[in-house]
């Protein structure tokens, strides 16, 4: 038991969580594996991961090496991603429905039209190419304000940005489960006929498309809603971006002078771009003050427990 303990011991609390989220993927994974074909290969992956994970942390702990400490700290950034695509192998076959109706019912409710259509009276390339590289740069966000923070050697609050970063995903992706849809550029606009009704400049086009394959389709795929990712509510970009922008000046760091106002625009860009309807972004607001409100209180209980890393803004003023 000790020895067991001793293992424990060594994770951050966001080890802790990569691993208690992939424990219950794979119990969704052996509940619904009548439905989930490559349950099998699914939950051999799960088991490799949390494996990896005890191991770095073990190894971390035990050799002081300055190459398996920055694997331990930034293995984050591809774990991510490849949960993201285990999620695309899950969610169809589970539920067997979107609920996008009910989304836009919702926004319709709310605001008499729907959002996506209201915007595009106001659409220009140069607003629109702006807009999409800033709607991509949402992958770079966190890892700036990560570097930025290692950098000063702040790093209380560099490990507390990671588990915010982790822990925000993840609960973004149980909104999937619950509540999978495929958003506007889909249901209320056809998705064939964005290059020509959302033009930009330079780079637009290339930029959806690798949007699009990171999302499993192409502009060219046929019925690619039948086959894009089940990622809209709630908006994980809104989420995260919202996550990233409050951390940047809660701890202080210079980086919010690019990250606020480039968030805000990334925000807008969710719907003005028709990946979002607004009730997604309601959600995201939502799902950023659980993530807050949550996960300081659980990264400081873990923290306590392990002697380990704890988290106080006030230090970073």
């Amino acid at each position: 038991m000790t020895k067991i303990r001793s293992y424990f011991l060594n994770l951050y609390a966001t080890d802790l969580v990569v691993i208690g989220f992939y424990l219950i993927l794979t119990i969704i994974n052996f509940i619904f594996h009548a439905r989930v074909s490559e349950w099998y290969i699914l939950n051999s992956v799960n088991v490799l991961i949390i494996t990896f994970v005890f191991a770095v942390a073990k190894s971390d702990a035990e050799h002081k090496s300055k190459l398996i400490h920055s694997i331990h700290s930034w293995y984050l950034i591809v774990l991510i991603f490849i949960t993201f695509k285990e999620l695309y192998y899950m969610i169809s076959p589970i539920h067997g429905r979107d609920y996008d109706n009910l989304l836009i019912e919702i926004d319709r409710f709310l605001f008499g039209t729907d959002p996506t259509h209201f915007l595009y009276q106001f659409a220009h390339p140069v607003f629109t190419e702006i807009l999409q590289w800033v709607y991509a740069s949402f992958y770079f966000l966190p890892i700036i304000l990560g570097i930025e923070l290692a950098k000063r050697k702040k790093y209380s609050g560099f490990h507390f940005v990671a588990f915010s970063i982790v822990y925000g995903f993840y609960l973004s992706y149980l909104g999937y489960l619950l509540m999978p849809a495929i958003g506007p550029r889909f249901t209320l606009h056809d998705f064939y006929m964005l290059n020509q009704e959302l033009p930009g400049i330079f780079a637009t086009d290339w930029i959806r498309e690798m949007i699009n394959q990171g999302e499993s389709i192409t502009s060219f795929m046929p019925e690619a809603a039948k086959h894009v990712q089940r990622d809209v509510f709630p908006s994980g970009h809104t989420q995260m971006t919202l996550i990233t922008m409050f951390l940047s000046v809660k701890l202080n760091s210079s980086t919010k002078y690019f990250i606020l106002p480039v968030g805000t625009l990334l925000i807008f860009s969710t719907v003005y771009l028709r990946y979002h309807y607004v009730f997604d972004v309601f959600g995201g607001f939502l799902f950023f003050a659980l993530t807050m409100w949550s996960g300081y209180k659980l990264y400081n209980l873990w923290g306590k427990k392990t002697n380990g890393h704890q988290i106080n803004y006030s230090e970073f003023k």
